[in-house]
């Protein structure tokens, strides 16, 4: 098994962060502080290709792998965690499910500029009464002739006020016995008539991103915006927070190094009886516990995108990974602040904003408890996976760079 990385791969890495450090990082406090996203985060992002990492060249992307995906989410949740959401909406929610799931029309219509960085893309699944129980949604789609009319409020939608697509799910057979069958999937441009959104203020973190609600009254929007067939709903999703789950997990990963890092550093500084605090045996015990987490949690995520580029089902060890690197990431903010005693609680240092931002992905993405049921069903053999057709595409280099 080989777990070096190409030169292309290692220059992606360095040029996010070195973009992280030099532009985000003196502004990154201001806008937490105010919970506002940066106006100029998506250009930038969209100037540089993380937008389009690993989309195909042919439809605007930079053609890199699936892992070089991981290595960016890696990045930017080191430096903050709405930088990391910004690729799971944009990519691996949507972008990443046009590319499995769309028509080459589509591809060129949504996809492309989407990896180009002229729109912005986000996922429309969540609702009010609608969350870990997806098929409950109260959203709809009713055919009428050659469009659909949808009607709906999703909740708690990243880049709700940013983004020109929404990946809507919505309700399009009713009459269908098996409620996994009434659901369809379609892309939405948000300046149709019928669409209003907002912002949601008042987070515990990831108060540097953008967050809200999308509502549809009325909206009318072509056949031709159907993604996958009528009753391709739940499965369209659950292929995308396949995707989705991917970038958290190895987000998270970045979140536990950038609290390891500043505990190290910290712990070089600060000294109590007579000693730096990292000579005291407690402190060692907290920091090896985040080398340990941060080692297990890039051996996750390394598996899940070799998998990936491998055009391997890898559902179950997408959730291990979200599941195992989320819960590692809030202990390490957790124990990162406890190192720094009363200092960690002041926004003077960055862990009290890991601390607040590791919390939030315990929760989106399936809960940890969601997790868990999935991980003891397949255990037990009550859980199989099925439709190949839920698997992206293979990477293929030759094909992603033409």
């Amino acid at each position: 098994m080989d777990f070096s990385l190409t030169e292309e791969q290692l220059q992606a890495q360095k040029m996010v962060r070195d973009y992280v450090q030099k532009e985000v990082a003196p502004i990154i406090k201001d806008s937490d502080r105010h919970q506002t996203m940066h106006p100029g985060i998506l250009p930038r992002m969209g100037e540089l290709g993380i937008l389009g990492i690993c989309i195909p060249e042919k439809y605007g992307g930079q053609g890199f792998d699936y892992l070089t995906l991981g290595l960016v989410c890696e990045e930017l949740e080191a430096m903050d965690t709405s930088l990391r959401v910004v690729l799971s909406v944009h990519i691996g929610l949507n972008s990443m499910a046009l590319l499995q799931w769309g028509t080459e029309e589509q591809k060129q219509k949504f996809l492309t500029p989407q990896a180009q960085g002229k729109k912005y893309a986000m996922f429309g699944l969540t609702e009010a009464g609608a969350g870990s129980d997806v098929v409950s949604m109260a959203s709809t789609a009713r055919r009428d002739g050659d469009e659909y009319v949808i009607n709906g409020e999703k909740m708690w939608i990243s880049l709700a006020t940013k983004a020109h697509h929404i990946l809507w799910v919505a309700r399009t057979n009713p009459e269908r016995p098996d409620p996994h069958d009434q659901l369809s999937a379609f892309i939405i441009e948000t300046d149709r008539p019928g669409v209003t959104r907002g912002d949601i203020h008042g987070k515990l973190g990831v108060r540097a991103g953008s967050t809200g609600w999308v509502a549809c009254q009325d909206v009318r929007v072509p056949v031709a915006n159907r993604l996958g067939e009528e009753g391709e709903g739940f499965k369209i999703a659950m292929s995308c927070l396949d995707n989705g789950r991917y970038t958290v997990g190895s987000g998270a990963v970045g979140l536990i190094r950038a609290s390891l890092e500043a505990s190290i550093k910290y712990a070089n500084e600060r000294k109590t009886f007579g000693k730096e605090i990292g000579k005291h045996q407690l402190v060692q015990q907290k920091i090896a516990r985040m080398v340990r987490d941060y080692e297990m949690g890039k051996l996750l995520y390394y598996r899940v995108g070799w998998m990936k580029n491998m055009g391997v089902r890898n559902t179950k060890e997408t959730s291990q990974l979200k599941w195992f690197a989320t819960d590692a990431s809030f202990e390490a903010a957790n124990e990162a602040l406890q190192i720094h005693g009363a200092y960690g609680f002041s926004d003077e240092y960055d862990v009290e904003r890991y601390l607040r931002n590791a919390r939030g992905a315990i929760i989106y993405e399936g809960t940890s408890e969601i997790h868990q049921l999935m991980q003891a069903g397949y255990a037990l053999g009550y859980r199989k996976d099925g439709d190949l057709r839920c698997e992206l595409p293979a990477y293929d280099e030759s094909a992603w760079r033409s």
